[in-house]
């Protein structure tokens, strides 16, 4: 009896982290901004909080990617942010608020915007009950009077599948290591059970 209820419990714990994997979710507010060179930005993102969250166990990376680069804006470990992380293009042009990030909100104001911060933003954010991760879509003109290119957009797409494909091979990944989990302990428990059975029906 006592091996029955461990073996049930494993098994709802299992059950349990695969729902709550499943419901963890990252909003981006806007899916695309278009600003102007030396002009100022807000890029917000959302996640799925809970009351008894434990704020060492979530961990930020905020990234552009461009012409299959990728550079760091924010990061947070274990709760903290860690500004050396933070690309040079981005040293004391990105400001975080603090407060809103425990409502599940990350706010990022960058200033001084360049024609190189065109690209890519993805915020991937992972807690003890999840990983998710969404993307904006930022391009930045050359400001009036001023003959500049663009960076070109079309090559975001590529390292955009590139991503998309990690983050589905992880979720396929999780899923089958939790079924396998189950039918190992199932295995596990009903082979005993039967041996238990088998013992009795002997000793009769």
């Amino acid at each position: 009896m006592k091996e029955k209820m461990i073996c049930s419990m494993l098994l709802l714990l299992i059950l349990i982290s695969s729902v709550c994997a499943a419901t963890f979710v990252v909003n981006v507010t806007q899916s695309s901004y278009q600003a102007e060179e030396n002009h100022n930005i807000t890029l917000e993102w959302t996640f799925t909080t809970k009351p008894d969250i434990s704020w060492r166990f979530l961990f930020i990376f905020c990234d552009l990617i461009t012409d299959h680069r990728v550079f760091t804006l924010y990061h947070v470990h274990e709760g903290v942010e860690v500004p050396e992380s933070q690309h040079g293009q981005f040293v004391g042009r990105v400001q975080s608020e603090k407060d809103v990030l425990r409502e599940g909100r990350i706010r990022l104001h960058v200033s001084r915007l360049r024609t190189d911060d065109s690209g890519l933003y993805v915020c991937d954010v992972t807690t003890d009950y999840g990983f998710s991760s969404e993307e904006c879509q930022l391009n930045v003109t050359a400001a009036a009077g001023q003959d500049q290119l663009q960076r070109p957009t079309e090559n975001q797409q590529p390292v955009n599948r590139g991503r998309i494909g990690i983050f589905v091979a992880l979720g396929l990944i999780a899923a089958a290591a939790a079924a396998l989990m189950i039918k190992l302990i199932s295995n596990i428990c009903f082979n005993k059970s039967t041996e238990k059975t088998t013992n009795f029906r002997s000793a009769v």
